[in-house]
């Protein structure tokens, strides 16, 4: 792996700057989703599917890649993360008059995470591994 691409994705101590960013990009979903007419435009785009568990297994992976531990330890804190923030998106859709919040939804964002999170356990080295550049 690149020298570059190792730093962003396994140095250590960039570890709480990858939950800043999901944090960040995950406020940025929030507000997107907020904007009246926002998600019908983006959806002439790509389905609802789609767009749920790409931007899920997005977050899953800065979430797993900003934790620490074994990959079953950083899955585990990735799926309990995004199976909040999807709970809260859908909570915050419930209450606007132009969205509804959506059970299935939240099972697409849930599905991301797990099958996103199994996969860097399998293939990404352990946390503790990671050596520092």
């Amino acid at each position: 792996m690149p020298a570059f691409l190792s730093l962003l994705l396994l140095d250590s101590r960039l570890r709480p700057a990858r939950i800043r960013l999901a944090l960040l990009l995950y406020a940025g979903v929030l507000v997107a989703g907020s904007i009246p007419g926002a998600r019908a435009e983006v959806g002439e785009f790509a389905p609802g599917v789609v767009l749920h568990g790409l931007t899920y297994a997005f977050l899953t992976l800065l979430w797993f890649l900003g934790s620490a531990g074994s990959g079953p330890v950083r899955g585990a804190k990735a799926v309990l993360a995004i199976a909040l923030m999807g709970a809260g998106d859908e909570l915050l859709q419930s209450f606007l008059p132009y969205r509804t919040g959506d059970i299935a939804d939240w099972t697409i964002d849930v599905t991301a995470a797990l099958l996103t999170s199994t996969t860097l356990a399998l293939i990404v080295p352990p946390a503790e591994a990671a050596r520092r550049h």
